[in-house]
């Protein structure tokens, strides 16, 4: 339905993603939530991606593997508050290659005509470690993704 805006901002240790989807929010959510559905959409392409643990919930962990022929890439992260719809996803994010560095996501899942825009706000801890992120590929895997996920809500119907 749109492209991705990526909004890094200098000097403030967050980026903001948002996108619209021509799909409700309840889908975008399964997408998020399902152990099935997130492989066909999290990460580049190239990258398998294998959903090792998952317990969404408040305090639940959840665990995903990205591999290529390269190797695996494992983050892990907690679900803070209760994910839902009305109230989107709350959940740390960690690379287990670089540990300690720890950041927050919040997912929303705004209702609009018919459709969601979705808004990501990944904070982190300064500014240092946002820039880190975003040097090592984050902005590319996250528009892909992005785009990986408006093809995945295409084809799926409501519960």
């Amino acid at each position: 339905m749109g492209e991705t805006q990526l909004i890094a901002e200098p000097g403030i240790p967050q980026v903001v993603m948002i996108r619209e989807f021509d799909a409700p929010p309840e889908l975008l959510f399964r997408a998020y939530t399902e152990p099935e559905l997130i492989p066909q959409w999290l990460g580049p392409r190239r990258l398998e991606v294998e959903v090792e643990q998952l317990d969404v919930r408040h305090g639940g962990q959840w665990r995903y593997i990205h591999s290529d022929a390269d190797g695996s890439y494992p983050f892990r992260g907690v679900y803070h508050g209760t994910p839902s719809v009305e109230d989107g996803i709350t959940q740390t994010w960690e690379y287990e290659g670089a540990p300690g560095h720890v950041h927050l996501e919040v997912a929303k899942f705004e209702e609009i005509d018919g459709g969601t825009r979705l808004v990501l706000t990944a904070v982190y801890p300064q500014v240092e470690s946002r820039d880190a992120a975003m040097a090592s590929g984050m902005e590319s895997g996250a528009r892909e993704s992005l785009e990986r996920l408006d093809e995945l809500v295409g084809t799926l119907q409501p519960a």
